[in-house]
């Protein structure tokens, strides 16, 4: 083989190397679960400000060529005037393939801390009872986090003051480092979705639009239809009871109701 072969097989692995380490780092970015966090300046209804800690990792289901979800968040915060640290996790749902909820705002009141969350998409917004207006509202008892109704959550609360989008924008949030409060109500500006102009306290027509209805079961989600086309009542509860549906969650009664 002559000098001239040898260095042009040379060359050629060496293209190849350098083009598998190029996919290796593509594939590194597109299935990435490395973690991203930063700060941000949250502004609370009686004008005091508090430092909220925020990080995220990515993962879990999701189309090939598309970014992975976030699969974890993890806020954390001082409440005001104590050195008591809060910590709030929208933890990775199996059944809904990625984090369960989108923070919307941190709110306290009284020395007791609240969250406002979106569910996390469609399977997690027909998980949490497909809410409207469409939020979950979180209060922590001293303890732990609890779910509370709407009707629970104080009116003084009005504003979505924490960034609402962490996957769309965490490369901005996480080159800023320090997220003030001014520039998270101008990022918060980009929506145009009335839920997240300010805390809706009414009904929503446009809420849970392009989610269909799904029930959980054993396997994964099926749609309503499956239920209400049933030949009657006790078939339905009988479908229920096949695919492990829970008496709370069986649609039956909602369905053949009277029948």
């Amino acid at each position: 083989m002559s000098t001239f072969q040898m260095m042009m097989r040379r060359i050629v692995k060496l293209g190849l190397v350098l083009m598998v380490g190029a996919s290796m780092s593509a594939c590194a970015g597109l299935f990435g679960f490395g973690g991203a966090s930063w700060k941000e300046e949250v502004l609370l209804h009686d004008g005091q400000k508090i430092i909220v800690k925020r990080s995220q990792s990515r993962g879990g289901s999701h189309e090939f060529g598309q970014p992975p979800p976030v699969k974890e968040h993890t806020i954390s915060f001082e409440l005001p005037y104590t050195n008591k640290t809060i910590k709030w996790t929208s933890e990775f749902g199996e059944d809904v393939g990625r984090s369960n909820f989108d923070l919307l705002a941190v709110h306290v009141l009284n020395g007791t801390p609240y969250i406002v969350a979106s569910p996390n998409l469609c399977l997690s917004y027909n998980k949490w009872g497909r809410p409207n207006p469409p939020y979950v509202f979180f209060r922590y008892d001293g303890k732990a986090w609890q779910r509370i109704p709407l009707s629970q959550f104080p009116a003084e609360f009005k504003t979505i003051n924490v960034a609402a989008s962490t996957l769309g924008d965490q490369d901005r949030l996480t080159s800023l480092g320090f997220v003030s409060a001014e520039k998270i109500k101008e990022l918060n500006d980009e929506f145009k979705q009335p839920e997240y102009k300010t805390i809706l306290r009414e009904p929503i027509q446009s809420a849970g639009q392009g989610c269909s209805e799904m029930i959980r079961v054993k396997d994964g989600w099926e749609g309503t239809g499956f239920f209400s086309g049933q030949s009657s009542k006790e078939a339905c509860l009988k479908y229920c009871d096949q695919k492990e549906v829970s008496a709370q969650n069986c649609p039956c009664n909602r369905f053949f109701k009277g029948k």
